[in-house]
């Protein structure tokens, strides 16, 4: 199922904005937050959010559908929403627009998942293949990690509880409950992802590093941005790499141009595949959620790896 605010309106940057915002009420019931709003800054953010709140929040998605977070701008209307929020949580350094907005006109309260969930630095991706990052950059992808969400679901629940201290038991409740949901998803990776012919994965830019808790070892075409340019050497030594492991599969994603991948291996003459890098929903992931788009790139990780 995917993820929905249980709000009566989503909040969507764009010229819609205004009317949806318009259409945002109070949350209902004798046991609701009376009104009060979270914003999540991406869809990861957002749905860990909404899982936790229950029906006593209004939980919207800053980014809307098919958006690619990393390069958001705010409508005038976004920002007012951002800075009548109860709460707004984000990732610092993801989102540079956001990252401005609470440091200047969000007024409530603020969540950086960064602080929560041990953010970790870029893994060394055959430097022979010419990757490099910043010195003391960190991946921000962590998402791709299920124990890491977990950390996001607590932090949010300890949040949600301070400022609705009536309902502190339940964001506990189901943020334990969801903690559950995420640890068997991590065993799945684990099992599912042990003994595989191969464990090299070739993926189009660096947003799956935290997979590497699997055993697996990811070798993007480009960096941790999705418009990152590999150089030429780069690339020749990526088609050695490729050859010599016996990878079958060089993966692309959505919410980037798949041109790359597609271009690296039509010259080899191997297969292509997508995996979803679950930083946002798009039309054709609409009727899912976190969990099932995380199994779905299980199922294809199995698939190109022999396992």
């Amino acid at each position: 199922m995917s993820f929905v605010p249980r709000s009566t309106a989503r909040l969507v940057v764009g010229a819609a904005a205004a009317a949806l915002l318009a259409g945002c009420g109070a949350v209902t019931g004798a046991d609701s937050g009376q009104g009060r709003e979270v914003v999540g800054s991406f869809y990861p953010l957002a749905w860990v959010t909404d899982q936790v709140a229950g029906d006593r929040w209004e939980v919207s998605n800053l980014t809307s559908p098919g958006g690619e977070p990393h390069e958001l701008e705010l409508s005038i209307d976004a920002t007012a929403t951002l800075a009548g929020s109860d709460l707004v949580v984000y990732l610092e350094g993801f989102q540079p627009a956001v990252d401005e907005a609470v440091g200047t006109t969000v007024e409530g309260e603020t969540l950086d998942a960064a602080e929560v969930v041990d953010l970790q630095e870029p893994a060394e991706h055959a430097g022979e293949a010419g990757h490099s990052h910043e010195t003391g950059s960190l991946d921000p992808h962590f998402w791709q990690d299920p124990t890491r969400m977990a950390r996001l679901a607590d932090a949010v629940a300890e949040e949600l509880g301070r400022l609705d201290r009536a309902n502190a038991d339940v964001y506990r409740d189901n943020a334990e409950q969801l903690g559950a949901e995420l640890e068997a998803l991590d065993r799945e990776y684990a099992d599912g992802l042990e003994g595989c012919e191969r464990d090299v994965v070739v993926v189009s830019h660096d947003a799956f590093g935290y997979l590497a808790r699997y055993g697996v070892h990811l070798q993007p075409i480009a960096g941790l941005t999705p418009d990152a340019e590999p150089t030429p050497a780069a690339l020749a030594e990526l088609g050695e790499l490729i050859r010599d492991e016996g990878i079958t599969t060089v993966f692309s994603e959505r919410l980037a141009s798949p041109a790359m991948a597609e271009t690296l291996a039509s010259d080899l003459g191997i297969d292509t595949g997508v995996l979803d890098p679950l930083e946002g929903l798009t039309d054709q992931t609409a009727d899912e959620d976190y969990l099932s788009l995380m199994r779905a790139n299980l199922a294809a990780l199995q698939e190109a790896n022999g396992c």
